[in-house]
């Protein structure tokens, strides 16, 4: 089945209102001629103002980092996915490692937040990756059984995933084309086992160190689907690059 591309571009904690303006007008330039991938891009919480006027009439939507998975009430700091709705959002990323291992967010809990995050109309960019230790240790499938065991059987619908190597993040190493393949595979084979229709349809992303040079070649496995982009989503001209590489 053919399943259409997307590029998502994580930000992470970088950017200024200014900058963040620049580089989203930057990239709705740039991604008219891009019109066979969807592409988004999810800046900071506080900057989302910022890059949601440049993106309106482009080819680029808007996501944001993480949500809560409380709709509203006592929980100061959080931030509700109809709040993201208002402000433009079609996206949302959970459970990205660095809430899983920084912030200590459970398995349990990226499921409920996509479960807010569907409720509400988000698409969310469900995160899910070993160690270097884990897989070191042989575990890989283990831990992608672990993270996707707390989702019930129809939470798959609408929702995208993608797979990141914790040890791939920021470290400027990379999964290769055929070990990013081999789990992309299982965690399709592994929906395949509680959704069937979810396994054919869901996006798989990859997510670890892609640059340029190295995305058509990571983007070619059967199984993966486009890429979910950290550092190099920050330069327009490379963050192009690599969508176009998803064509």
């Amino acid at each position: 089945m053919s399943r259409r591309p997307l590029v998502v571009g994580n930000w992470k904690m970088n950017g200024s209102m200014a900058s963040a303006n620049e580089l989203s007008s930057s990239l709705a330039r740039g991604a008219q001629s891009i019109t066979d991938v969807d592409i988004v891009v999810c800046p900071s919480h506080l900057l989302l103002s910022a890059v949601a006027n440049p993106l309106v009439s482009s080819n680029v939507r808007l996501g944001a980092q993480t949500l809560s998975e409380f709709d509203q009430g006592a929980y100061t700091g959080e931030t509700s996915a109809s709040t993201l709705v208002e402000v433009g959002c079609t996206y949302v990323i959970v459970g990205h490692s660095e809430r899983r291992h920084l912030f200590g967010e459970s398995s349990a809990s990226v499921a409920e937040k996509s479960n807010a995050a569907v409720s509400a109309g988000l698409i969310p960019i469900i995160c899910l990756g070993e160690t270097q230790v884990e897989r070191n240790q042989g575990i890989t499938n283990r831990v992608i059984e672990s993270q996707l065991a707390p989702f019930g059987p129809d939470a798959f619908r609408n929702v995208v995933i993608a797979y990141e190597p914790v040890w791939a993040i920021g470290t400027g190493e990379t999964a290769s084309p055929a070990q990013a393949q081999e789990v992309h595979a299982f965690i399709r084979s592994s929906l395949a086992k509680i959704d069937s229709t979810a396994a054919e349809t869901t996006r798989i992303l990859y997510g670890g160190s892609v640059k340029p040079d190295n995305a058509a070649e990571l983007f070619a496995g059967d199984d993966v689907d486009g890429g979910l982009i950290g550092g190099a989503s920050l330069k327009a001209d490379d963050f192009l690059a690599i969508c176009r590489a998803a064509l």
